[in-house]
């Protein structure tokens, strides 16, 4: 059998390789354009800032160790320049000699991966993009030259990747974001987290504006401001490489990569797609999605490789877990996110926590901020969201593993979690988010959101801010009235109206009072994540007034 790999790196190297420990007879032939097929593309952004030293680190295996190893056909600088299904070939060319020639195959897969957005403004041909190893050799070089001022277009993961990098390379990056807010699987109350640690490690951030000229040595905004920009970097996002799939008569899906089976079939079953160039299956709707990660491509790279050989494969639909690192921050999701939910229409309830990473009581404990959304019904798991110094990584992963295996909200209560004091807490932050699921499920608690707060106000709530007076004087949610929860029973003559919106810093002690408040008579509504989610929300920095000391 002959198969023919139309692309290396993680999808295409992961089906190669795989087939090779399957089939020891099978003639592997991969054609990689570039001059590189095996490499961590995920780093290359930390070659740039230094943080990785050598570009060899980069680099994972070579033609001459692939064929050592696994007696692999590896051409590398050689384009595949048309397929023919019904003939069964590809049309090769050597860009080193330019010589052509034809290659029959048995299997095929297609693993041509994505390639940057460029948009169609003046003076884009200025730009760089950052996708392949010969692409960070370029940046690297211009990086070496110490330009005075950089500008990175798009604020997804690889631009505030490459931000920091430029940053350690002590070379002043402006962030220009077109939308409101970096890295949009996040929900706004997450994000500006991360605006405030890239504007606090001296990025210059602009959101809600675009690139409409690049010049010599600046950028122009849609509001008319320039800005330095002696190098200039896009990282807008990837599209699906389809144009050999397109050619060939593939069908191509509706988020406009390949469309494949659960076994990566295309709609000729005799070919294959993987990585980002294919489209995958969503595990809460079905629907289809893209999502350019390095695990998922090398997953459905084995996938391919079993189905080839005959091996009983386990179709998996993707969850979507991510992380990234800005800065002093991890940040991490799996799952959809709120604003794909509501424009879904699907029902859901969110939770906000602010745990430590570890007991507060040993030292260097951590704060960080994690979010959890569920259905209210069911309590099925829809998505997480988390930001921190440390531990966010571990907490993801376990929601992430929960969705996989269909654990409910409630049921993280139940998880039996590796505790010591250096490392976590008898009731960890996963635990914790397991007991308010409950609550809020069994009915014994009612939340409310931090952009709700004005809807709850004008019903004729009053806002009660539970927190000490201390705290209160150093920040407060404009028109919250101050009665510690220490002090409700003294002070109760002071609240004249029933339904009651409770607020403390990060929800457990307005939880408490509200639950005193319902015993005591009122209708009582914790605020949920307290005032520390509402003062990193939207409705915080839109707020006329945050009352400071």
């Amino acid at each position: 059998m002959r198969i023919v790999v139309i692309g290396g790196v993680a999808g295409g190297m992961s089906a190669a390789t795989r087939l090779r420990r399957l089939d020891a007879d099978a003639q592997i032939i991969v054609i990689e354009k570039s001059g590189f097929v095996s490499y961590a593309n995920c780093g290359l952004p930390y070659y740039v800032g230094g943080v990785i030293e050598q570009e060899s680190a980069l680099l994972l295996q070579t033609p001459a160790s692939l064929h050592a190893r696994f007696r692999l056909d590896v051409r590398v600088n050689t384009e595949v320049l048309a397929v023919n299904p019904g003939k069964k070939t590809v049309a090769i060319k050597n860009l080193d000699s330019h010589e052509t020639d034809e290659i029959d195959y048995d299997k095929l897969i297609l693993s041509p991966g994505a390639w940057p957005v460029v948009p169609a403004i003046e003076g884009v041909d200025r730009a760089m993009t950052l996708r392949t190893v010969e692409d960070v050799e370029k940046i690297a070089d211009r990086v070496s030259a110490k330009p005075k001022s950089a500008v990175v277009i798009g604020g997804g993961f690889i631009g505030v990747e490459i931000a920091e990098n430029l940053m350690h390379r002590a070379i002043p990056t402006s962030v220009i974001e077109a939308t409101d807010q970096v890295l949009m699987p996040l929900d706004p109350e997450l994000a500006t987290l991360v605006s405030k640690e890239m504007i606090a490690q001296g990025v210059n951030l602009k959101l809600g504006v675009s690139v409409v000229n690049i010049g010599s040595d600046n950028v122009e905004l849609s509001n008319g401001e320039m800005v330095p920009a002696e190098l200039v970097i896009l990282a807008i996002g990837v599209r699906p490489e389809i144009g050999l799939a397109r050619a060939a008569g593939l069908t191509i899906g509706s988020r406009n990569g390949i469309q494949v089976d659960e076994f990566n079939r295309t709609s000729n079953l005799d070919i294959y797609a993987v990585g980002d160039a294919a489209e995958k299956t969503d595990a809460l709707d079905g629907s289809a999605t893209l999502v350019p990660l390095a695990n998922l491509a090398n997953r459905h790279g084995r996938i391919v490789a079993d189905h080839i050989t005959g091996r009983k494969i386990r179709p998996v639909k993707t969850i979507g877990t991510a992380i990234v690192k800005v800065f002093d921050l991890m940040i991490a999701t799996t799952g959809w996110n709120e604003k794909r939910l509501k424009a879904a229409g699907i029902a859901h309830q969110s939770i906000h926590t602010h745990p430590n990473s570890h007991a507060g009581y040993y030292p260097d404990a951590k704060q960080m901020t994690l979010k959890l959304i569920f259905d209210p019904s069911t309590g099925e798991i829809l998505g997480a969201q988390g930001i921190g110094i440390e531990g966010v990584d571990k907490r993801i992963d376990v929601i992430a593993t929960a969705i996989r295996g269909g654990i409910t909200a409630p049921e993280l209560a139940d998880l039996e979690l590796a505790y010591a004091p250096p490392f976590g807490s008898a009731k960890d932050p996963v635990n914790m988010l397991g007991y308010i699921a409950e609550n809020i499920i069994t009915g014994l608690t009612q939340t409310a959101q931090w952009n709700e707060i004005e809807d709850f106000t004008s019903r004729g709530y009053d806002l009660i801010d539970v927190r000490s007076a201390g705290e209160f004087a150093r920040g407060h949610i404009p028109g919250a009235i101050n009665i510690s929860v220490d002090e409700i029973r003294e002070r109760i003559t002071e609240i004249s109206t029933k339904n009651l919106l409770v607020n403390c810093q990060v929800g457990q002690r307005g939880h408490t009072a509200a639950l005193l408040l319902k015993e005591i008579g009122f209708n009582a509504v914790n605020l949920d994540g307290g005032y520390l989610t509402w003062s990193n929300s939207p409705a915080a920095v839109n707020a006329q007034e945050i009352t400071t000391s």
